[in-house]
């Protein structure tokens, strides 16, 4: 029998020393804990965790008109996005399917050559292959080049994450907007044994709804600020936590909320759409609005302890109405929540509905999303 092989990212060997329980994710070996599901989350939502995230696609850019050439692939409005700045977004099929949500940073212009715009995106782990190709057959005369597996990607999320990387990363980054990124060095009285020249890229970015900060830099300085930081005292956190923290958050999973069968309007992203020149989609878009969307993304609270999973049937008036895309049980409001697509006509917020686990209906409730908020988010 022949074993898939799975890819590491250069922080696995540490998981491995903390005896980190690992999953197949996306093609790559990942930790989905170290401790309990329970106490990484809590960590998060009270203190500070961190996570490696090396397994989320990096993509370089750079040309004369980067800007111009991706706002024909996005809705997204990028005429005001300044050096600095970043914004999610969505790449989008003709049919307006969601081929994958991604972030975008404008990093500048490059100093040795000012008439080129560099830009990063970082997509997701199961289609960073897709979007590499689809990034290729639609822009013309733009140098991409894939970092995915050369750099480390840590995330640092919670409330103290600010007072844990001031003094790493120095005091600029107090000064740092949500969705805001620049590069820092290391403060020189941190360590004498690093390359204190080298340049870290720190955007305050998150996926757990918290605030936080999201870092890109090379192996052996991501080696070493992993382990730094858990002498300091931030929890080691994995994808079983990022995954409920997400979810209370009401971030979508790409895969299981949304997909190249689903658009931005019925995913709740109607947000994004801002693009004043026509984009990949957009005739798609403009008729689903005219027409009316006929099911929507919506959240859910259980009205008991039953969790509903992925995949579930929705009811409504004894009928099967749609289907869980997410759930779990939030450790944060103590209830079991989840996101569902269901028809408009039973999309409004207080709207009884039931779920059906394990052959029996269940009833849970329409809610506003997204379930949780963070008492102290990033600055906007």
């Amino acid at each position: 029998m022949s074993q898939t092989f799975l890819l590491q990212t250069p922080l696995h060997t540490e998981h491995q020393q903390l005896g980190a329980r690992f999953v197949p994710f996306s093609g790559w070996e990942m930790p989905v804990s170290y401790s309990s599901l329970i106490k990484e989350h809590n960590a998060v939502r009270t203190q500070v965790g961190m996570f490696d995230i090396s397994h989320m696609g990096k993509f370089l850019l750079r040309g004369s008109d980067v800007r111009d050439q991706l706002s024909r692939l996005l809705p997204s409005d990028l005429s005001s996005l300044q050096p600095g700045e970043s914004q999610y977004s969505v790449l989008l099929n003709s049919a307006a399917g969601i081929l994958d949500d991604i972030i975008l940073y404008f990093l500048g212009q490059d100093p040795h050559q000012p008439d080129q715009e560099v830009w990063l995106l970082i997509v997701n782990a199961a289609t960073t292959p897709k979007d590499w190709q689809w990034l290729q057959d639609h822009l013309q005369g733009i140098e991409l080049q894939d970092q995915s597996r050369e750099l480390v990607l840590l995330a640092v999320q919670g409330p103290k994450a600010l007072a844990t990387l001031q003094p790493l990363l120095g005091d600029s980054i107090s000064g740092m907007k949500r969705f805001q990124q620049h590069y820092v060095t290391l403060q020189p009285e941190v360590t004498p044994l690093l390359d204190l020249e080298e340049l870290i890229f720190v955007a305050r970015t998150g996926y757990t709804g918290e605030d936080g900060f999201e870092l890109m830099l090379s192996p052996a300085t991501g080696v070493w600020l992993w382990q730094h930081l858990l002498q300091m005292g931030v929890t080691p956190c994995g994808l079983g936590c990022r995954d409920s923290l997400r979810l209370e958050a009401s971030m979508h999973l790409y895969g299981q909320d949304m997909d190249e069968s689903t658009t931005p309007l019925e995913a709740g992203l109607s947000w994004l759409i801002a693009s004043p020149v026509s984009y990949i989609g957009c005739e798609a878009l403009q008729k689903q609005r005219a027409e009316g969307l006929s099911r929507r993304l919506i959240g859910l609270r259980m009205q008991g302890r039953e969790i509903a999973r992925a995949g579930y049937s929705v009811f409504a008036e004894g009928k099967a109405v749609g289907r869980i895309t997410s759930g779990t049980h939030s450790p944060t409001l103590t209830a079991a929540i989840a996101l569902a697509y269901v028809p408009t006509a039973y999309a409004a917020t207080g709207t009884p509905l039931e779920v059906e686990i394990r052959g029996k209906l269940y009833p849970a409730k329409v809610v506003k999303r997204p379930f949780y908020r963070s008492p102290s988010p990033a600055p906007r």
